[in-house]
């Protein structure tokens, strides 16, 4: 398994907030996870509101847990309600079904660690972390077909 390093994770993040502020996001927080589900790296851009650290752990760790975008375990949630009570009640970290998390794939569609993304709409964190990731020669989900990602749409 190949390791993000925390190089590697620090400009994931920066480049996600340059996205941020080409689109004129309000102040973000950022943090990525590495594919065990740690804490590698978080930043809190200025003027970011409380709980910030707390809300884009979760969101990276549900797509970790979940193999799949933040997005995608907030519509299995919706889809399996008692399935994902279950999940909630065994995950060993927190889990924040929002948009905004996202897994970080290698070019052979490894996962190597997951960010996530908060502070804007859902759909603004979640292109800026695609940004990011895109941005430092990472994939996303979105990269692969289904079969080869395993993520079901």
């Amino acid at each position: 398994m190949r390791a993000l390093s925390m190089a590697e994770a620090v400009a994931i993040i920066e480049a996600t907030f340059a996205k941020a502020a080409e689109m004129k996001l309000r102040p973000l927080a950022a943090m990525v996870l590495d594919a065990g589900g740690r804490p590698k790296v978080f930043m809190k851009q200025d003027g970011a509101s409380l709980m910030r650290y707390e809300i884009s752990y979760g969101k990276a760790f549900a797509a970790l847990a979940m193999g799949r975008s933040s997005k995608m375990v907030l519509q299995k949630s919706r889809e399996k309600p008692m399935f994902m009570q279950n999940l909630l009640e065994l995950a060993d970290g927190p889990m924040f079904l929002e948009g905004g998390g996202q897994l970080i794939r290698d070019e052979t569609g490894e996962v190597v660690g997951a960010i996530g993304v908060t502070g804007d709409v859902n759909e603004t964190d979640d292109a800026s972390a695609i940004a990011g990731i895109h941005a430092c020669g990472f994939k996303t989900d979105e990269d692969f077909d289904d079969r080869a990602a395993n993520v079901k749409r």
